[in-house]
């Protein structure tokens, strides 16, 4: 998996990848499934310490406030900052508690590292890694490898190599090419 090669290269705290028993585990306490590259890159090695998730021994209730942040941003916007969604139609009185029904269906997102997030989803990958605060969304990588690049390298890695293309329902309406 070239983004663990790439991250190992970077003298990060590697320790030995999550096996198939602790994906179980993971997936089930947490309610979603992680995406195929995302998923062989934690099974090749799991990054540790600073704001990597902690998948095998975190705290619980970090891991889940974790992968509700993405959800709890736009909430923020909603309330604090005018936020409303184009295809939620007019915006109720009570926007916090219709937007918080309506993000129930949307995709779930799951932490990289700090607020970089990949979409959740077996069967699925090459997704570009999206930094993430509150309704203000950016690409930080086309994939995974080229976010390990961007967020770990001394210097910039240099030129785009592509546009990243924006791959997730709803969470896409958001990033600005």
């Amino acid at each position: 998996m070239e983004a663990a090669r790439r991250l190992a290269r970077r003298r990060r705290d590697i320790q030995p990848g999550l096996t198939a028993a602790e994906f179980d585990r993971i997936e089930q306490q947490y309610g979603f499934t992680f995406a195929d590259d995302h998923r062989a890159f934690l099974a090749a090695g799991l990054p540790t310490g600073g704001n990597f998730p902690d998948w095998r021994d975190g705290d619980p209730a970090d891991l889940r406030r974790q992968l509700a942040w993405p959800i709890d941003g736009v909430l923020f916007d909603v309330e604090h900052n005018g936020f409303w969604h184009d295809s939620w139609g007019d915006r109720p009185a009570d926007a916090v508690t219709a937007a918080r029904t309506l993000l129930t269906g949307v995709p779930a997102l799951v932490p990289v590292y700090s607020h970089r997030y990949l979409p959740a989803g077996r069967g699925t990958s090459g997704h570009p890694v999206m930094s993430i605060y509150q309704t203000d969304i950016v690409y930080h990588g086309t994939d995974l490898a080229d976010y390990i690049d961007r967020e770990f390298s001394a210097g910039h890695p240099g030129p785009d190599r592509q546009q990243p293309r924006a791959t997730v329902a709803f969470w896409r309406d958001f990033l600005r090419d």
